[in-house]
């Protein structure tokens, strides 16, 4: 809807409940839009034409966030990643990871085409609990399911409430979180927007199944770095969706330790 309103005559205002991820705005201020954000209303004033630009695109946090769990929950792993997106909509991830104790360190902060940027390093790390809920869920909602990993790896009960989109994503991933790292040892209960983590649980290998959630798939393989035994994880090609080469590259560092 804000680019069709560039194509409208006059002003097109839109107001969100809470603040979400602002990259469609950020990328149409730093091409010479007419547009302006204040809070949650954001007012495009048309028609408003675009220039080019050459853009330099930050690395996706929610592709970082599996390897982030995967360092802090191996046993004497660091992992660095480079180039990162950290805008402020969609860093709750690290500030979760933060409060649990992780040891998470972000540097070379910039901004790169209206984003900022920056190198993310985690290492392995003795996790706290955590409680998740209210006005941080659009600023994780795609890491839940590798935050819930994270979890089972605490000391302690950890809590999402208010995570009722998760039931609409590629999978139920409320219910395909719960099931398949259920099946793996952890302590998982469902509840209607969220979920009860016990930690800390001892994960084993199991034949699993992604239910053709790309995320689902790459919580799975992270969740097999720890478990003793082999993991079998049914369709992972589903994972090309928004991370092709991610096994690939899961396997060369892994094998690097």
């Amino acid at each position: 809807m804000i680019l069709a309103a560039l194509k409208a005559q006059g002003t097109t205002t839109f107001e969100e409940p809470y603040l979400s991820r602002n990259h469609t705005e950020l990328m149409l201020k730093a091409r010479g839009a007419n547009i302006s954000v204040h809070s949650t209303k954001i007012t495009v004033n048309g028609p408003s034409g675009l220039k080019p630009m050459n853009m330099v695109i930050p690395g996706d946090i929610s592709s970082a966030a599996f390897f982030l769990v995967a360092a802090a929950i191996c046993p004497g792993s660091k992992v660095e990643i480079l180039n990162t997106g950290i805008n402020p909509t969609r860093d709750g991830v690290i500030e979760i990871l933060e409060k649990m104790g992780a040891k998470i360190n972000v540097k070379g902060k910039r901004e790169v085409s209206g984003e900022l940027s920056g190198s993310i390093t985690a290492e392995s790390s003795r996790l706290k609990p955590f409680v998740i809920s209210g006005n941080i869920i659009p600023r994780l909602i795609d890491e839940i399911p590798a935050l819930a990993l994270a979890a089972t790896q605490a000391e302690g009960v950890s809590t999402i409430s208010g995570a009722e989109e998760l039931r609409v994503k590629e999978s139920d991933r409320i219910k395909t979180i719960a099931s398949e790292l259920n099946k793996m040892g952890a302590k998982i209960e469902e509840k209607k927007d969220g979920l009860i983590i016990h930690g800390k649980t001892f994960l084993k290998g199991a034949q699993v199944e992604s239910y053709g959630d790309h995320r689902i798939a790459m919580t799975l393989a992270i969740a097999g770095l720890i478990a003793e035994g082999e993991t079998l994880i049914k369709d992972v090609e589903c994972v090309d969706t928004s991370f092709p080469g991610f096994l690939e590259l899961l396997q060369s560092i892994t094998l690097s330790r």
